[in-house]
């Protein structure tokens, strides 16, 4: 039945997609699902994305506001979508591929309920201190920690949150122990930091960067494997600690079944969204970067990303549920 009913969808949704995958618009406005908040990272990307579609087809791209369960709630409704090319999904790696190691059960499969169609941007991370707090750099963090274990409090969103794993990546390459306390949310995190409650934390940019800019914090290092146009003189964790660094992302997917001359139509869209001048200064503003590759190479890296992230989830030790 459920096959059959499967089916039935894709046949229905065939139907209705030449104007989609052959006019210049789409027939109708498309949803792009944001698995998480509105003011965070992902939602401001979206927004930037959004209108860039929009005012490129003609039609209207609609961000949709979808959060819970660290993104499972909003992703696994998009997997159950019909795969027509009018429902979306842009998400942060975290929601899509770390989330799969830290919950018994997400609601959805990343390899088997969506086509990926792109990345659309990096987001700078930074390691980031209170303005009280002596380290002025990751060496000297480093070197603080091992005089102090487990004494130096570092804010994160969440347990199993990218702010998270990377402070136990960190700590593992670095071989030093910190005090992990966990909040709901980065916000909470970063106010509590610029409060002195914590001592550092990892920031995403578009979470930290107002209170950079402020001087309310103090980078030490960015987590990116280059440095972000947003902090030209702040160096990556990588040149202290050799190796580590990741460039966190974030990418749109529509659900499985969607046809491919949909998935490239939508894949050009983006690529010309990211290329133009107005989305590229409006996602500096929020500390982030454009991103493209094929559908394919997007593909090949969520593959490998899986397994990378499932080992760092179980290293960690952190749990959800």
């Amino acid at each position: 039945m459920h096959l059959h009913r499967r089916n039935l969808l894709l046949s229905v949704a065939a139907l209705a997609l030449p104007a989609f995958a052959q006019d210049k618009s789409p027939a109708k406005p498309v949803t792009i699902v944001v698995p998480q908040a509105a003011g965070g990272a992902n939602d401001a990307i979206a927004r930037v994305i959004a209108q860039r579609l929009t005012e490129q087809t003609g039609q209207s791209f609609i961000v949709d506001n979808r959060p819970g369960a660290g993104g499972n709630l909003g992703t696994a409704a998009v997997a159950k979508a019909r795969p027509d090319g009018y429902t979306l999904l842009l998400t942060a790696d975290s929601a899509y591929v770390i989330n799969p190691s830290l919950y018994k059960n997400t609601g959805f499969d990343p390899l088997k309920d969506f086509e990926p169609i792109g990345p659309v941007a990096t987001a700078g991370y930074v390691v980031v201190a209170n303005n009280q707090f002596p380290a002025r750099n990751v060496a000297e963090l480093i070197a603080a920690a091992k005089a102090q274990p487990g004494k130096i409090a570092i804010g994160s969103a969440g347990n199993g949150t990218l702010n998270h794993l990377f402070g136990e990546m960190l700590g593992k390459a670095a071989g030093i122990e910190l005090m992990h306390v966990p909040y709901k949310g980065a916000a909470a995190a970063v106010t509590d930091l610029a409060s002195g409650q914590v001592q550092v934390s990892v920031q995403s940019l578009p979470s930290s960067i107002a209170f950079i800019k402020d001087g309310r914090i103090r980078p030490l290092a960015v987590v990116n494997e280059k440095r972000v146009a947003a902090l030209p003189d702040v160096p990556t964790v990588g040149e202290t600690v050799k190796g580590l660094g990741y460039p966190p992302w974030y990418g749109l997917f529509a659900p499985a079944g969607t046809p491919r001359t949909v998935v490239e139509r939508l894949h050009a869209e983006i690529d010309k969204a990211v290329d133009s001048p107005d989305a590229r200064a409006r996602l500096a503003n929020v500390g982030c970067e454009p991103a493209k590759s094929s559908s394919a190479d997007f593909s090949a890296m969520i593959r490998r990303e899986l397994p990378r992230w499932a080992r760092v989830v179980k290293d960690s030790g952190a749990t959800v549920d």
